[in-house]
């Protein structure tokens, strides 16, 4: 995510048009974060087992018209839009799987959480499990609970979870453990 300003300064200028209803704006919006989109949602479907039937871009289309849908929002920047997009993402999948979940949860779940991205598989179950612990996280504090959805959900590493929140790499990494064994202990099977 990190971009040199200019992509800042047009994003923001682009979501600002489309609050306003500028002609060809959103089109503008869509060629311009379509990209950046499309690594959040192949990072959340690549997490997925082979239940999940979106693809990236049916994720990334429905997103974005999910974002453009928020009238009443007011982008503040770049970053903010791809955290909202991250959330968007999230909501999406959680909404996709319990749709498709016609299993009880009668049967153990085992989410690792794990930093890396690439090998990590959730079936339905875990996903929606995970969702309602994040629920409670967010109860707790709110900005563990965005910093898991950023790097989880998101795909954001350290540095790009600090500059959306705006807040240090080091409080985003105290963030990052102390959630993750929150999570842990509310999906660790029952023994």
């Amino acid at each position: 995510m990190t971009d040199d300003g200019t992509h800042d300064h047009e994003v923001t200028r682009l979501l600002d048009e489309v609050r306003l209803g500028t002609p060809d704006a959103a089109d503008r919006l869509a060629r311009r974060v379509h990209q950046e989109l499309h690594r959040l949602a192949s990072n959340a479907v690549r997490r997925e087992r082979d239940g999940l039937t979106l693809q990236p871009t049916e994720l990334v289309d429905l997103a974005f018209m999910r974002l453009l849908g928020q009238r009443s929002t007011t982008w503040r920047n770049r970053s903010h839009f791809y955290a909202i997009a991250a959330r968007t993402i999230r909501r999406i999948l959680v909404d996709h799987a319990r749709r498709r979940s016609t299993l009880k949860r009668a049967r153990d779940l085992h989410v690792t959480l794990d930093d890396s991205l690439a090998g990590d598989e959730h079936d339905v179950l875990e996903l929606i499990a995970l969702d309602d612990a994040l629920q409670r996280l967010d109860a707790l504090s709110p900005r563990q609970a965005k910093v898991v959805e950023l790097r989880y959900f998101g795909g954001l590493d350290i540095d790009q979870t600090a500059e959306v929140l705006a807040i240090s790499t080091a409080t985003v990494k105290r963030d990052w453990v102390f959630a993750r064994a929150f999570l842990l202990q509310l999906l660790a099977p029952a023994t």
